[in-house]
C-alpha cells in the first residue's frame, strides 16, 4: 500500500505564500471598492440625470402652457374676423399661373411691410393647392375651425413667394407694381411654383405646385422665451 508522504514547506516558502495572499487579497479588495464606486457614481448620476429630466419636463410643460394662453388670447381677438376668409379656397387653373399675384381682401391700418427682409409681424394664413387641398393653415382644423394656432412669427426662410408676396414690389425705375401689406392687413397670393418649392414634392403639395394663401398680418406678439433654468437643463441633459 502505498501511502502519501508529507511535504514539509521551508520558512522562506512560507513567507512567499504568505505575501502572495495578502497581494491577492489587496487586489480583491480594490477590484470591489473599484466595482462598488463605479455602481455608485453611475447611480449617482443617473439619479441626478433623472431629477433633471423631470425638472425639465416640469418648466417645458409651464413654458407650452404660456404659449398656449397667449395663442388662445389672440385666437379670441382674431378667429371670427380670419374665419370668414376660408371660404377663398378655391380651385385655381394651376396651368395660367407663371407669375406671382396679390389681390387685398383687406387693406390694414398699421405699418408697411416694404421688404422681403422686414420679418416684424406675425401671420394667419391658408395655404392650398389647385385642387382644393388646404396642405396648411393656422386653424385648428380645416374642415370645421374653432380656434386659432399660435400665429406665424415673421422671417426670411419663408418660401420666395410668401416674401415677396406681403412685401412692396418695385420696378428697377422705381414703379410700384403694388404696395407691401399694412399690419391689420388681408391679402390673397397666387404663388407660381418656381417661387415655391419648385421641382420637390414638399408633403401633401406635388412637385412643381402652384401655391394660393390668404395672409392676414398682425402685430408681432411678444415671443415668450424659454427660462435660463429650462435652457440651462436643455444643454445639460443633450450633453449628458
Amino acid at each position: 500500500m502505498i501511502q502519501n508522504e508529507e511535504k514539509k514547506t521551508s520558512p522562506k516558502q512560507r513567507i512567499i505564500i504568505i505575501l502572495i495572499a495578502i497581494f491577492m487579497l489587496g487586489s480583491t479588495f480594490a477590484l470591489y471598492a473599484g466595482i462598488v464606486l463605479n455602481y455608485s457614481n453611475n447611480n449617482d448620476q443617473t439619479i441626478s440625470k433623472t431629477e433633471k429630466q423631470a425638472r425639465f419636463e416640469e418648466l417645458y410643460d409651464e413654458y407650452e402652457k404660456q404659449i398656449d394662453a397667449q395663442a388662445a388670447e389672440l385666437s379670441s381677438k382674431y378667429f371670427e374676423e380670419f374665419s370668414q376668409y376660408k371660404n377663398r379656397v378655391r380651385s385655381f387653373n394651376r396651368e395660367g399661373v407663371d407669375l406671382l399675384k396679390v389681390n387685398d381682401l383687406k387693406v390694414g391700418t398699421g405699418r408697411e411691410i416694404e421688404s422681403a427682409e422686414d420679418t416684424d409681424y406675425a401671420a394667419y394664413y391658408i395655404g392650398w393647392i389647385s385642387d382644393e387641398t388646404v396642405f396648411d393653415s393656422s386653424f385648428d382644423n380645416i374642415s370645421n375651425p374653432t380656434a386659432l394656432k399660435e400665429p406665424l412669427f415673421g422671417s426670411t426662410s419663408m418660401i420666395q413667394g410668401w416674401l415677396d408676396g406681403i412685401a412692396r414690389s418695385t420696378e428697377d425705375d422705381g414703379t410700384v407694381n403694388w404696395s407691401g401689406m399694412r399690419i391689420g392687413g388681408v391679402r390673397e397670393i397666387t404663388i407660381p411654383s418656381a417661387l415655391a418649392y419648385g421641382e420637390t414634392e414638399q408633403g401633401d403639395i406635388p412637385a412643381n405646385s402652384p401655391l394660393k394663401f390668404v395672409v392676414m398680418l398682425i402685430e408681432k406678439p411678444t415671443e415668450i422665451e424659454p427660462s435660463e433654468e429650462l435652457s440651462r437643463l436643455y444643454d445639460e441633459l443633450m450633453n449628458m
